[in-house]
Formats: structure tokens, C-alpha cells, sequence
């Protein structure tokens, strides 16, 4: 079965997590991505812990990809880019902006040989703007949109921001880039038009913010303001992460009838958080998580990254799936999360290695010579 963005061709520039994360979805969907490195490697293909000096964080944001190396400060290697751009339908970048514009390779460029060519620049700050030229990562854009402020509030009032565990201010970006070119491509297909897609991470952690922004555009109040007049629980509690017998578990019981139901089983009128947490501390995780999914109570456990691998949730939603590559061996990796019924997205492949496509793309795809190909290796084109 074909995946849904079956016939699309990417040319991913894209480097670090942020763009790579966007393209590999697109690549789990069955699009054609050609992964365009610098012939020393995208950096974080050095990315700690090292295996058999490879990087699994590499190999985590790059699967289902073609990789070409290709030296886009030579002449050479801007002219064979163009021409691979005559026969792509989207371009994905995330350099700096203006950096593409040196090189010879702005959206106006590139749509004057590819006029419905799509072209997604991927950044900090986006493409307009006072910040734009300033550098980001996924930690400042979680900090300028109320994130980290917000993730720290978790702790307490007094407590300092905190940043994500993933890097989620680069993989929500990703979504949304993925999200848009998908979007881009329907809106070519309807229209025949192109375009260019600017998305920026600042903007796209902001919008993942609307709740607490809406508290304060509409009430005035800030949070802390808030909190003080309609006061949370925090720590150990009926809604929270609590320590049981063996582990840690997840209850969210928001109200209403949940708590009717933990109340009833306590045999008490009202729940009280230190009542819950004795009740919790006394039983096993699966014993807890057990309990409450019989009472229609949201649960679950707290697991580590190697629990998770085993789940058997997972495991029946066909979440993991065996990777093979030449110095890694065979490893699970997450497949990919949404499930078509017609058009199965999923992970086929292997991150690419270093260059590895170059002699397919260049004499399969442009007609190159293995001569010639040859030739752009020594002359520092190609690697």
C-alpha cells in the first residue's frame, strides 16, 4: 500500500532537530525526502552517547530518508541543487535568515525555475520581524512564549522556570511545519500555485500557549493572580503524579463524577489529597491504575524510556518497529503515530548514511555519468 504523500519529493537542507523532525514525518508518510548534507554531516550526527560512532539521536529524526552530500559554497553544487529543484516539489530549510539568499537559493530564486515550487523556511524567530535575524533553539522559544515560565509554576509559585525533557520547542514547531507543508501541497493541487512557508518556533510555542493567554487577555489576571483566587493542587493529590508502594502513577480525577467514585470506594464523603495519597502509597502501580480504570478514573503509569518499549499498549498499536543499520545492528525505534486505514504511514528505512544516495540521486535522478560523479568527488562537491 502507498502512503499518503506518495509521489512528493522533498529537498531537506534542514539540519539539528527541528527541521529533520519535520521532514522524517513527512518521509514516514511515504514522501520522497532527500536529506542534503554538508559533505562534513549535518553536527548532529556527533550527538552524545556515540555507538559504534554513530549518534542514536541522528538516527531518532532522520529515518526513511536519502542522504546526499552536497557542497552548497561551490558553483558546482548550487547548479546541481537547482536542478534537483526542477524535479522536487518541496524545498524544507532552517539555516538563519537570509543565508539561503547568499547562496543563491532565496524562494525567488528557486520559484523562477520551479514556479509551483514549495518552499518551507524553518526558524527561531521567523522570517520578519525585530528578531528575526537572532539565533534560537528549541529552549529559547519555550522561554519567549510562557512555557518555561508555565512548566515552572508546576513546582510551586516561588519555583524557576523549567525547560522541556525533549525539546518540545522544536518538536511542536516540527508539527506544525509538517502540518503546513501538507497544507501547502492540497492548496497546489486545488490552485497549481506554490508558495513560501515561514514558520517560525517562537510563533508556533505561543499558539500552544492559548489557554493561560486567554486567562489573562480575557480575566486580566495573571497566573499567579489566578491560582491565588482559584487555587490548584499541587504535589501528591487526587489530580498529579503520586508515589505508590512500587512506583509512581498518574490520576487525573477532574471532578464531578470521578471523584463521586473514589469517594464511594474510600467509603468517605468528601477526598481529601492526603486521603487519596494514603490509599496510593499503600498499593503497587498496576494495583492503583487497575482500580481506578474500573471506576472510569483517567490513569496510568509513570514509566521510564525502557518501560516504554515493552508496553503492551504500545505494543499492540504496532508502536515500535525494528530498525536495522550496517554499525548499529537492529533497534526499535517509534513507528510512526497516526494510523491511516487506507494509507499507512510508517517507518521503512534506516537513517541515511553520510552521503549514501549520492551516486543514485545524481545519475538516476539528473543523468550524471559515474565518471562525472566521480569527478565531483574530487573536486570537493560532493563527498
Amino acid at each position: 500500500m502507498v502512503g499518503p504523500l506518495s509521489g512528493v519529493r522533498i529537498l531537506d537542507l534542514s539540519h539539528v532537530w527541528f527541521g529533520p523532525y519535520c521532514t522524517m514525518l513527512l518521509g514516514e508518510m511515504d514522501a520522497e525526502v532527500i536529506k542534503v548534507e554538508p559533505i562534513w554531516g549535518d553536527r548532529t550526527r556527533m550527538f552524545a552517547p556515540l555507538h559504534n560512532r554513530e549518534s542514536p539521536t541522528f538516527h531518532s529524526l532522520n529515518l526513511c530518508k536519502k542522504g546526499m552530500t552536497l557542497n552548497l559554497k561551490s558553483e558546482k553544487g548550487v547548479a546541481i541543487f537547482k536542478e534537483l529543484v526542477k524535479i522536487s516539489d518541496v524545498v524544507v530549510e532552517n539555516f538563519s535568515p537570509g543565508t539561503m539568499a547568499k547562496l543563491g537559493l532565496s524562494y525567488d530564486a528557486l520559484k523562477s525555475i520551479k514556479p509551483d515550487i514549495i518552499y518551507a523556511s524553518l526558524s527561531g524567530f521567523g522570517q520578519t520581524g525585530p528578531y528575526s535575524p537572532r539565533p534560537s533553539y528549541f529552549s529559547i522559544a519555550e522561554a519567549i512564549s510562557g512555557q518555561a515560565h508555565l512548566a515552572g509554576r508546576g513546582g510551586g509559585p516561588d519555583a524557576p522556570p523549567r525547560g522541556s525533557p525533549v525539546a518540545y520547542g522544536d518538536l511542536g514547531p516540527a508539527l506544525f511545519a509538517a502540518m503546513s507543508i501538507t497544507a501547502a501541497l492540497y492548496f497546489r493541487q486545488r490552485t497549481g500555485l506554490g508558495q513560501w512557508v515561514d514558520v517560525s518556533q517562537a510563533d508556533t510555542m505561543l499558539s500552544l500557549t492559548s489557554p493561560p493567554i486567554a486567562n489573562y487577555t480575557v480575566t486580566g489576571m495573571t497566573e499567579e493572580e489566578r491560582e491565588k483566587k482559584f487555587p490548584r493542587m499541587r504535589g501528591p493529590g487526587i489530580g498529579g503524579f503520586l508515589k505508590a508502594s512500587d512506583g509512581y502513577v498518574a490520576v487525573l480525577a477532574g471532578g464531578g463524577a470521578s471523584i463521586d467514585n473514589i469517594a464511594k470506594m474510600l467509603n468517605v464523603k468528601e477526598v481529601t489529597r492526603e486521603l487519596f495519597q494514603e490509599w496510593v502509597s499503600a498499593r503497587t502501580v498496576a494495583e492503583i491504575v487497575e482500580t481506578m480504570s474500573r471506576l472510569d478514573v483517567p490513569a496510568a503509569p509513570v514509566l521510564r524510556p525502557e518501560q516504554v518499549v515493552t508496553n503492551e499498549q504500545y505494543m499492540a498499536r504496532e508502536m515500535f518497529v525494528d530498525v536495522e543499520y550496517p554499525t548499529l545492528g537492529k533497534f526499535k525505534m517509534p513507528n510512526f503515530p497516526v494510523k491511516f486505514s487506507e494509507s499507512p504511514g510508517e517507518v521503512y528505512s534506516p537513517a541515511p548514511g553520510l552521503g549514501q544516495h549520492n551516486k543514485e540521486i545524481l545519475m538516476s535522478m539528473l543523468g550524471h555519468s559515474e565518471e562525472q560523479v566521480e569527478q565531483l568527488k574530487k573536486e570537493g562537491v560532493i563527498s
